[in-house]
C-alpha cells in the first residue's frame, strides 16, 4: 500500500478489547469534528469481527448522536442481537468520554442466489476524463486560501472525481443532483476482505453537499453549520473500492433545517452495487 492508503487503513482498524469490545487504534481524522465516514467504517468493522466471515453486511442504519472528539479513542460495543439459519444481526454503539456519538444496526446474510434486476447507469464520461482533486484544487486556486490549496490539492488514499466540475469557494444555484467517480489510489490484495467497509467510509463524502446544490451555498459558506444525522446503506453486490465505482447523488428534499440525499453506487460496467441514504443538519446560521 502507498503511504495515503496505509494511513487510511490504520485509521480504520481496531483493536479487540474482549466481550465484543473494540477500540481505535490510532489517532481520528476528520476537519473540526471526527468524519462520520470513519465513525460508520468501524463500527461496522467491530461488528463484522464477532460474524463468520461467509456472512457478508447486506444492510446498516446508523444515527449520528453527538460531534466525535478527534483526540479521543472511540470504543465500539457490539450487542449480538441475532443469529440465525441465514442472516445475522449486531447493533453497535460508539463511545467517547462515556457517551454514545454513534449508534448502528447491521444486517449480515450468506450468500444466496435468487431474483435479480436494477436502475441503469447514467450515461457519463469514464473517469479518465474527469478532473482529479489536484487538478480542480489549481483550476479555482485564485478563490481560496493558500492553505486550503494545499489541504485539497494533496495526496489522498481515495481518488475522488466529480462529472461535473464546481467552484466550492463560489457556489451557484444547480440542480439538487450530483456524480462522482470513486476509488481507493491503490491495488489491495486479491484476497482483501473489507471493501464494504471501506465503501461505508467513503460513501460519506459530498453526499450531504448535494443538497445544499440548489440553495447557492457550499460547506464552505461560513454560517453554515453542517452536520450528518442518520446514514443507512444497502449492499447489492460484490465490488472492489480499487476499481472504479459511480456515485450518483440526488436530494429530493430539504427543510426543516435538515438535507435529505440518496445515493446509487454502480461498478464501471453498470452493476448497480450499494444504495445510500443519508440525512443531514444543514443550518445557515443569522
Amino acid at each position: 500500500m502507498n503511504r495515503q492508503l496505509q494511513q487510511l487503513y490504520e485509521h480504520l482498524d481496531l483493536e479487540a478489547l474482549g466481550d465484543d469490545v473494540f477500540q481505535t487504534k490510532f489517532g481520528n481524522e476528520g476537519w473540526r469534528q471526527i468524519f462520520g465516514g470513519q465513525v460508520l467504517a468501524q463500527a461496522l468493522l467491530s461488528a463484522s469481527c464477532t460474524v463468520d466471515a461467509e456472512r457478508q453486511p447486506h444492510s446498516l442504519h446508523a444515527y449520528f448522536l453527538r460531534p466525535g472528539d478527534k483526540k479521543a479513542p472511540i470504543r465500539f460495543q457490539v450487542e449480538r442481537l441475532r443469529d440465525g439459519r441465514s442472516f445475522t444481526t449486531r447493533r453497535i454503539t460508539a463511545i467517547q468520554h462515556g457517551a454514545a456519538i454513534l449508534n448502528m444496526a447491521a444486517s449480515f446474510q450468506i450468500s444466496e442466489d435468487g431474483m435479480s434486476h436494477q436502475v441503469e447507469m447514467p450515461q457519463v464520461p469514464p473517469p479518465q476524463e474527469c478532473l482529479t482533486r489536484a487538478q480542480l484544487a489549481e483550476m479555482y486556486r485564485d478563490s481560496m486560501p493558500e492553505e486550503m490549496f494545499q489541504h485539497a490539492s494533496r495526496p489522498f488514499a481515495i481518488d475522488l472525481r466529480p462529472v461535473e466540475p464546481e467552484n466550492l469557494m463560489a457556489p451557484e444555484v444547480r440542480p439538487p443532483h450530483r456524480m462522482v467517480w470513486l476509488k481507493l489510489n491503490d491495488t489491495l490484495p486479491s484476497d482483501y476482505p473489507w471493501h464494504r467497509h471501506m465503501l461505508a467510509y467513503a460513501s460519506d463524502m459530498t453526499l450531504l453537499e448535494t443538497s445544499l446544490r440548489p440553495h447557492e451555498v457550499s460547506m464552505f459558506t461560513p454560517n453554515l453549520q453542517m452536520a450528518s444525522l442518520d446514514h443507512s446503506m444497502w449492499f447489492h453486490r460484490p465490488f472492489r473500492m480499487d476499481e472504479w465505482l459511480l456515485y450518483v447523488q440526488d436530494s429530493p428534499s430539504s427543510s426543516g433545517a435538515r438535507g435529505f440525499s440518496r445515493g446509487n453506487i454502480f461498478r464501471e460496467n453498470g452493476e448497480l452495487v450499494v444504495s445510500v441514504a443519508q440525512e443531514g443538519l444543514i443550518r445557515l446560521r443569522s
